[in-house]
């Protein structure tokens, strides 16, 4: 496969939708900072999704020097091909917003980007979805009662079938089981579930231009289970579900692997991705390995989504410290999959 040269990537800039996330966090700030980069305006069409108002007044506190192009609410952006990014505003800010708290003002506003930034996706307004970080209480305070960005966005656009993963330079992992408390984790470790995640991975890294992705399945108890001994659900469940995959589908599909040496062996280049039963299970290496590196990415939706690795960082909010690496990395690497797919297609 040939990617595409600079020359054409600027040339076919995608149209990125960037949602700032909850407004009284550092979401505003990152999204801002990001969007104005020369890198971000180099590959793609920046689109905040969010309060212009609120926004630009941040945007000349931060002495962003970038315009900014105000799309308003409605409005077709399918067709701008400006070199500068836009805001799509939804005007559903007041004129001042307590900053670095929790309030369902904010939850509802953050809930609103999501809803919009998904609509614009599937009438083909925009090409891909950036997310900045929302606060969970806040979003359930102002009526989205969903667990998180990933479930949301799996209901919003009617998908069965999807898994929430963390893409660094040296790591991948998907997860079986995301936002449940470790007591609930091993009901979940089932046979059937974990066989619709593997060919959900294996198709998805097939779509980004893997030829034959190598995945590895991490072990819910120590050691494996050894034999047994500390669990059954390797032997009973998860070792199933491998030989159904690698046998009936032909997914290079191996384990399950003790958690305490397999992400090491993957960050090696043993595995292309790593499957975790449970959350902290997959992000401690993740955030370990590369902290600030890394990009939540929600497989098996009709369209790209990825984001930061961070939180609303309330405690800095509106202070102007806060990094806008992690949103830059998340864009790129949206726009990245952007173009692997339409390799994909066009292969």
């Amino acid at each position: 496969m040939t990617w595409p040269s600079s020359n054409e990537i600027r040339a076919r800039r995608p149209r990125i939708g960037i949602t700032i996330g909850d407004p009284a966090g550092i979401g505003p700030e990152v999204s801002l900072k990001a969007a104005a980069s020369e890198d971000i305006l180099a590959t793609c069409i920046p689109i905040l999704i969010g309060d212009a108002q609120y926004l630009i007044r941040w945007a000349q506190i931060f002495h962003l020097a970038c315009n900014f192009e105000i799309i308003p609410s409605g409005t077709s952006v399918a067709t701008n091909n400006t070199n500068v990014p836009l805001i799509y505003s939804l005007d559903n800010l007041p004129a001042s917003l307590a900053l670095g708290k929790e309030q369902s003002l904010a939850g509802r506003a953050a809930g609103e980007y999501i809803e919009t930034a998904v609509q614009l996706c599937l009438d083909g307004e925009i090409d891909a979805i950036v997310t900045a970080p929302i606060n969970k209480s806040a979003l359930h305070s102002g009526g989205y009662h969903f667990p998180g960005h990933t479930e949301m966005f799996a209901h919003l656009t009617k998908t069965k079938d999807y898994a929430m993963s963390f893409i660094a330079p040296n790591l991948r992992v998907a997860l079986l089981t995301t936002h449940l408390s470790l007591a609930e984790v091993p009901a979940h470790v089932k046979k059937e579930p974990l066989e619709k995640l593997l060919r959900l991975i294996h198709r998805e890294l097939l779509r980004l231009g893997f030829a034959r992705p190598r995945i590895a399945v991490a072990a819910l108890n120590p050691h494996g289970g050894e034999g047994g001994m500390f669990g059954q659900e390797e032997a009973t469940e998860m070792l199933p579900a491998i030989e159904t995959c690698r046998n009936e589908d032909g997914i290079d599909v191996s384990g399950p692997y003790s958690g305490d040496t397999i992400f090491l062996r993957a960050a090696r280049g043993e595995f292309d991705i790593v499957i975790s039963c449970y959350h902290d299970q997959g992000l401690i290496p993740i955030k370990c390995f590369s902290f600030g590196e890394a990009v939540n990415v929600t497989l098996g939706l009709p369209f790209i989504r990825t984001s930061v690795d961070h939180g609303t960082g309330f405690d800095i909010a509106g202070q102007g410290k806060a990094d806008p690496s992690s949103m830059i990395t998340a864009i790129k690497l949206a726009v990245e999959f952007w173009h692997r797919r339409q390799g994909h297609m066009a292969s």
